[in-house]
């Protein structure tokens, strides 16, 4: 290459690196830098695991994990990993038009649809991508479509939204707002409502009953976000819908591999028809490696263990009730949800960061803090997912490392229930 081309690249790529570090600036000012945690889960010995901290390894507990029902660690979950790896290799080999389509992919679909009682369902790489690109391509795919969204949906659906065209926003879980859009949009033009059945930042669950009247009276399809719901409500698992009654009412049922199901993936469930046109016409499915067999395998091993075992899901809700009730006791701020999510209010960025690092770092408690963009600005928050492998002694030291980080930090003990 000739010199002066060559000091050229060399002046061109380093005069660009100062834009990266003001947004990292901006992102300190803050406040709400993010410092991921170096672990190491041990299968078997859930939820501790080991912290590769400054001070070098150490064990701790971890209290914020989606893998809700600890179906990670499940013998069968693993025996079904490890005996698909041996006998199909690791990865898929290609996308799922080029190769990629392995049996234990299609098992698992089968799987899924029998789950939600759809059809067919459709399986991506992670629930991310279900959303974005299912949503968009639905939205493309009918002509003219109105998309009315809950206002705290997840960021996977407003990308989704924002791809596919018209967006109209209702406040988070009024169906009343709902109606007010619908008849603005009126009977005729094609529409879409798209929310979740539970808010996994605040815990609390959409009326989905509701929005299944309106939309069968104004004339829009439903897809409904069971992300963290699935595997834990309902007699087989089948999400809030299921346990509700009302899963027969919604048309697009999405959902993840990667929470109770202790896997990785993201899925659709619906009509063969609406799953056909995705497979032909999303870019996000059609242009990326295929989910490799042995995580394929692993999560249909989950899926069918928790269709017939009630087991988890009891012992789940009876540590979600005793950690409430042990924080509550403890006048620790308790923001009221209805689910399994546990969300403790500090609402600063700075204390919500110190308090995560003191209990880390003093009580060995693995609690990562959720600001903004997450959450909003003043309402960041320690978020609490108890799991059924979290005895009554994991909780006590919960309470009482909390309230020591409470009091050191001054926090409000009042509680925002």
């Amino acid at each position: 290459m000739p010199e002066h081309l060559s000091h050229s690249k060399r002046f061109g790529t380093a005069q660009y690196d100062h834009f990266f570090a003001d947004a990292m600036a901006q992102i300190h000012a803050e406040q709400r830098y993010r410092v991921f945690a170096d672990l190491e889960r041990m299968a078997g010995d859930f939820p501790r695991a080991l912290w590769h901290g400054p001070s070098g390894s150490q064990e701790v507990v971890i209290w914020c994990s989606n893998d809700y029902l600890g179906m990670g660690q499940h013998p069968s979950v693993i025996a079904a990993m490890t005996e698909a790896a041996k006998r199909l290799g690791t990865g898929a080999g290609g996308t799922r038009n080029i190769s990629g389509t392995t049996h234990p992919l299609l098992e698992l679909e089968i799987e899924l649809a029998d789950l939600h009682h759809k059809e067919a369902a459709l399986v991506f790489t992670s629930g991310y991508v279900s959303n974005q690109t299912g949503i968009s391509t639905i939205g493309k795919l009918v002509p003219d479509c109105v998309i009315l969204s809950d206002a705290l949906n997840h960021n996977s659906i407003i990308e989704g939204i924002r791809q596919s065209g018209c967006r109209r926003i209702f406040r988070h879980n009024d169906h009343r707002h709902l109606e007010e859009l619908l008849r603005t949009v009126g009977q005729v033009r094609p529409k879409l409502i798209v929310f979740e059945s539970l808010y996994s930042m605040d815990g609390d669950i959409a009326p989905i009953r509701r929005i299944c009247d309106l939309a069968e009276y104004y004339g829009a399809m439903t897809y409904l976000d069971e992300v963290h719901a699935v595997g834990m409500y309902g007699p087989r698992g089948g999400g809030i819908a299921e346990r509700d009654r009302v899963m027969h009412r919604i048309d697009v049922i999405e959902g993840t591999l990667a929470k109770a199901f202790g896997c990785l993936g993201g899925y659709i469930a619906g009509t063969a028809t609406l799953i056909d046109a995705v497979r032909s016409h999303a870019p996000g499915f059609i242009f990326t490696t295929a989910l490799p067999p042995p995580i394929c395998a692993a999560a249909t091993a989950a899926i069918r263990h928790l269709k017939v075992s009630h087991s988890e899901r009891c012992a789940h809700q009876d540590r979600v009730q005793r950690v409430k009730a042990e924080l509550n006791w403890a006048r620790l701020p308790v923001m009221a949800s209805g689910s399994h999510i546990v969300p403790l209010r500090v609402g600063d960025p700075a204390k919500c960061k110190a308090a995560s690092d003191m209990l880390l770092e003093a009580h060995r408690i693995y609690i990562q803090p959720i600001n903004y963009p997450t959450v909003a600005r003043g309402t960041e928050r320690l978020r609490i997912t108890p799991s059924p492998c979290h005895d009554d002694i994991m909780i006590s030291q919960l309470v009482a490392a909390l309230s020591e980080v409470w009091d050191e930090l001054e926090l409000p003990r009042e509680s925002a229930a």
